[in-house]
């Protein structure tokens, strides 16, 4: 096979194209693919008929030769046909005009330089790839390098110079890798994608796609991202589908936006359902502009301005037409005109192609006067994308005005026309001057616009039934975050509309049958059954205590007592050796006596026997795995069978274990809070949590050596102002409200805060007033941290920044600000100000609430495992031994070594000899 031009500009566009033209199919259903055509040959003749209409006519070759190229005495060649070998494919171009230079010296050989001829005004990559095609093809053909190229283009026939000896290398890879493809009998794996509206493939490749329901059919679903689904088993838009799962967004995400889902994209298709996450909220409040421009992207020319004023049938549509380049500064003044008759006007388009014509405008024509109102409505104009995009996901394969409103029942009188072929249109309307041509664009624009009512609309009728209650009624939009959560490997329960269904659905399941059923005509089953588990209440005695005698009655001190009755008791423990555990019990022999003076009966002193059945290493342990390993009760108890052969029944041992244990250190975590109240720094933070269907939260305070976590039913700031009523160290908190009004020094986090600016920067990149803050901020903050990195956190070299604190604030309060986002940012530094930079003043005060986050995580990886099955009084049991986990850690002491201690306050145990063996880091 040959590797044309064609075959190598069709491969910069997609592989599916190359092999269709390498293989000779034909197909002219796209009228903008065949306009294209059309003008880069008129282009062409036109341009090599004015270069050689400029030279004189000895100069001029129309029928050269590559064979006599190098003695030939022509400067200009037309169409010269070119031809190489590489591999086992022939390489052939027909390069539009050919330069020769001949070089002054002795000995020297000419220089050729290949001629393009493109009709577009902007080049592209893609371009100046085919120049250097050509470029190789007649290298390989000449044997000697083409070091430069010319590209002729756009309307004012510019030159561009192309170093074709730099992509020499490129164009190589690319025809190693057209060979292999056009060397296959299958066509590649097929791929939609940007190009495919300028195909004339386009019909073609969709139909296909369509019917293998392919996964490309998703717009921005990358080559990587289709791989790694493909990888997986996962080849279909419907099978991407079933891959969504609904998850409940951590803490820290909170106030960013969601991620793009596809499968959540590919399950509103498969459902024709729209699908919402979050909570888009679109609010117009005054009277809605919809407005489409129309222009020439390859001439940053825009000739048609809509505008779609007001709703339904009262709406009132504005064409603004400008017939040339010079009537474009007149649409648009007729434009902001429009704006300033309508009374509190708000400005709606769709997608950035009206964002940049926006900017464009003010730069060419200049700004408005700046109390108009048209001027704050240019800059609040709304882009309908940014409210849609991850939060609406519509019954359409790509995110495009016409998909959307398509699915919403909207239909264009002309299906034909599009973005590109309204530039066909447009071409047609210069050279002819139809009136037909120029109303069918017009209505094509107006019909934009009330599409973009129509996908508005939508939105509205969103908000209004944002309820998940209502949602769910009217069947037509889906909550994701009301959808069921469901494990991906887990098993569906069924739900039966009839109980006797449901009765013999139960009868079905594998552990009744082989308990209730299989075992009355199985012998063998019978036998496993009512054979009684081995080892569960064989408890042989490690060691055998006896107590002797008591030498008194412990009321009367009489010594006339006498033996009254025998007794026996167990104590079931752990013993932790030098590299294990093992079971160990103990069996207590002692007799009850009776005091013939007093006539008491008594027994030795309960210390010495036991306060339970279960010993302290047990309880301990138990702590230990529901607490710091975060196990679940059930699989505990199942591990002290498996492994000790101690039977604990059904959780329940488990749970006694953590209320004892809590009951046992309530008084020290009260101590540990009553210690974070009355010092000098302390890191507050909360989180959600769900009991059983009802929502509480969770608080943490902390400093560098000690958490505590208490539970709340409300995320009110009572509780927490009458804790810390009397503080008077630092506070160091997120931007929550009810922190501001603890009186005392506050520290706010600034990580949170520049999240938030970051975020609102990534959110409006044009907001140069905003930028302009983030940046001055970003940088006064960054010399802080030098510094801290270098000295710590000591304000003797600290408190140097307040003067570049000072020097910000007062340039920022200066500043005139017209954005409305920059306001807000100023009206938030300055509100803040006395709280965003206390650290500077006081020694061992972080900037950022790291520590109060971090012990946030310790819950959340514990609230995994608890949430939805516990009690309120069980999450507050979990709670003290939480606080006593986490603060054995930023102590670096054992947690399990603690509660075996028997000791109950944590600083009197860091200091015994036990405490001083740190857990390794």
């Amino acid at each position: 096979m040959k590797i044309t031009p064609d075959v190598f500009e069709a491969y910069l566009k997609c592989s599916t194209k190359c092999w269709l033209r390498a293989n000779g199919i034909v197909c002219n259903e796209n009228h903008y693919a065949e306009w294209v055509k059309e003008r880069n040959a008129t282009y062409r003749e036109v341009g090599t008929g004015r270069l050689v209409a400029a030279a004189p006519s000895d100069d001029v070759s129309s029928t050269p030769h590559i064979e006599n190229a190098k003695a030939a005495k022509w400067r200009l060649a037309c169409s010269l046909e070119v031809q190489s070998q590489m591999d086992s494919h022939v390489m052939e171009s027909e390069i539009h005009m050919t330069e020769r230079v001949s070089v002054i010296g002795r000995g020297k050989a000419a220089q050729f330089i290949p001629i393009h001829f493109i009709f577009k005004n902007k080049l592209t990559k893609d371009d100046k790839l085919l120049l250097a095609f050509d470029a190789f093809v007649l290298a390989q053909a000449l044997k000697r390098g083409i070091a430069v190229g010319k590209i002729i283009h756009g309307d004012e026939n510019a030159a561009f110079k192309v170093k074709t000896s730099t992509l020499a290398g490129e164009v190589r890879k690319r025809l190693v890798k057209i060979s292999a493809l056009i060397s296959s009998p299958a066509p590649p794996d097929l791929v939609l994608n940007r190009h495919c509206a300028e195909c004339e493939f386009q019909a073609r490749c969709r139909k296909k796609a369509l019917e293998t329901d392919d996964l490309s059919l998703l717009a921005g679903l990358g080559s990587k991202e289709r791989q790694k689904l493909r990888s997986k088993g996962i080849f279909t838009v419907t099978q991407l589908s079933y891959t969504f799962r609904p998850r409940r967004r951590p803490k820290r995400m909170r106030d960013k936006r969601e991620k793009y889902h596809h499968s959540l994209k590919a399950l509103a298709i498969r459902e024709k359902k729209i699908h919402i996450v979050g909570s888009p909220e679109l609010k117009i409040e005054g009277t809605p502009i919809y407005l489409d421009v129309e222009g020439v992207p390859d001439r940053d020319f825009y000739y048609l301005i809509g505008l779609r004023i007001g709703n339904g049938e009262n709406a009132v549509q504005h064409s603004l037409w400008a017939d040339t380049v010079e009537d474009e500064g007149k649409i648009w003044r007729e434009f902001l005109a429009i704006l300033e008759t309508v009374e509190n006007p708000v400005l709606i388009h769709y997608g950035s192609y009206e964002t940049i014509f926006i900017r464009r405008m003010r730069e060419r024509y200049g700004q408005p006067d700046e109390d108009s109102a048209a001027a704050s409505r240019l800059v609040a104009a709304l882009n309908l994308v940014s409210v849609i995009f991850a939060r609406v996901y519509f019954v359409s394969f790509t995110n495009g005005l016409k998909e959307i409103a398509g699915s919403l029942g909207f239909a264009w009188s002309d299906s034909t026309l599009s973005g590109a072929m309204s530039v066909v249109q447009h071409f047609d309307w210069t050279a002819s001057r139809k009136p037909a041509v120029k109303q069918a664009l017009i209505i094509y624009n107006a019909e934009d616009c009330s599409a973009l009512e129509v996908v508005v609309n939508k939105l509205l009728e969103l908000n209004q039934t944002s309820l998940p209650a209502e949602i769910s009624l009217t069947g037509e939009f889906v909550d994701a975050e009301e959808m069921k959560r469901q494990h991906p490997y887990g098993f569906k329960r069924n739900t039966f509309a009839f109980p006797d269904l449901n009765a013999i659905n139960k009868a079905a399941y594998w552990d009744y049958q082989r308990e209730r059923i299989y075992v009355k005509s199985n012998k063998r089953l019978a036998g496993l059954f009512s054979k009684k588990p081995k080892g569960l209440n064989i408890m042989i005695p490690n060691r055998t205590i006896e107590y002797a005698r008591p030498a008194f009655c412990p009321k009367c001190d009489s010594p006339a007592i006498f033996k009254h009755t025998k007794s026996r008791k167990m104590v079931i423990d752990l013993l932790f050796m030098r590299h294990g555990i093992k079971r160990w019990i103990t069996l207590f022999l002692f007799h009850n006596y009776q005091c013939q003076n007093c006539g008491a009966v008594f027994h030795p002193q309960e210390e010495s026997l036991g306060r339970g059945k279960y010993g302290q290493n047990l309880i301990a342990y138990a702590v230990y795995l529901i607490v710091e390993l975060r196990l679940p009760q059930i699989q505990v108890d199942a591990m002290f069978y498996r492994i000790f052969k101690l039977y604990l029944p059904s959780a329940s041992c488990s749970q006694r274990f953590k209320m004892q244990a809590a009951n046992r250190y309530r008084a020290s975590c009260q101590k540990i809070l009553q210690r974070l109240c009355s010092g000098h720094l302390l890191h507050v933070d909360e989180t959600k949590i769900s009991i059983r269907g009802k929502n509480g939260f969770v608080w943490v305070f902390t400093n560098m050596v000690e958490v505590v976590y208490f539970y709340s039913e409300t995320r009110e700031g009572e509780m927490i102002q009458t804790l810390l009523s009397n503080f008077k160290g630092v506070l160091v908190s997120d931007f929550y409200t009810v922190y501001d009004a603890i009186q005392c020094p506050q520290q706010k986090c600034l990580i949170h805060l520049i999240r938030d600016l970051n975020d609102d920067v990534l959110k409006r990149p044009y907001d140069e007033e905003l930028r302009w803050i983030v940046s001055n901020f970003s940088a006064l903050l960054k010399s802080m941290v030098e510094t801290i990195d270098q000295h710590g956190l000591k304000c003797r070299f600290l408190k140097k920044h307040q003067v570049d604190v000072d020097r910000f604030y007062r340039k920022l309060m200066v500043t005139e600000l017209k954005s409305e986002m920059a306001g807000k940012t100023k009206e938030r530094l300055v509100k803040y100000r006395n709280k965003l930079f206390t650290f500077l003043e006081f020694d061992g005060i972080p900037w950022n609430n790291n520590n109060a986050e971090r012990a946030v995580k310790s819950f959340a990886a514990l609230r995994h495992i608890i949430a939805g099955v516990t009690t309120e009084k069980g999450i507050r049991d979990y709670l003290i031994l939480l606080s006593l986990c986490e603060t054995c850690k930023y102590m670096g002491l054992d947690f399990l070594d603690f509660l075996r201690s028997g000791e109950e306050d944590i600083h009197i145990f860091a200091e015994s000899r036990r405490g001083r063996r740190r857990i390794p880091e």
